[in-house]
């Protein structure tokens, strides 16, 4: 079921991207699915750690790219102050480690944090909400 949770996300993120003429995924996003899809119960599953991980990891790397040249320490530097970000303020979630490293591949502009980061986030955590519920999964759980 995971599986078919994580195609049915990651093809309507696509095809809205299609659709829509916008940019809305990004390869960490295929890992974020393993997580939603896999292990909905786990805490770097939950929205907060999804959406923020991905928003405060990408700024991350926006800020640092914007800071400094595209060298392999700066990239270096982005992944583990996102790491350190995300552990302080307790929405780690490990796939949006990377999103420093796209930043820092792809170079885009502060638009980016936007379009694909928060929008993909957020839409796949309502795709993976939607699947959950229709197979009787809790998700997102409760904070106790």
């Amino acid at each position: 079921m995971a599986g078919i949770g994580g195609l049915l996300a990651i093809g309507a993120v696509g095809a809205l991207s299609v659709y829509a003429n916008a940019p809305l995924i990004m390869a960490p996003f295929g890992a974020s699915c393993v997580l939603l899809f896999s292990v909905p119960a786990s805490p770097l599953s939950q929205p907060i750690n999804v959406i923020g991980g991905h928003v405060l990891s990408t700024m991350v790397g926006l800020a640092l790219r914007m800071a400094f040249p595209n060298e392999w320490w700066a990239a270096a530097l982005a992944v583990g102050l996102a790491i350190a970000v995300m552990a302080a303020l307790r929405v780690t979630h490990p796939p949006a480690g990377a999103d420093p490293l796209v930043v820092f591949s792809s170079d885009p502009e502060w638009d980016f944090l936007f379009m694909p980061t928060l929008a993909g986030a957020v839409m796949l955590v309502g795709a993976a909400t939607l699947f959950h519920r229709a197979n009787g999964t809790p998700y997102p759980m409760e904070k106790v």
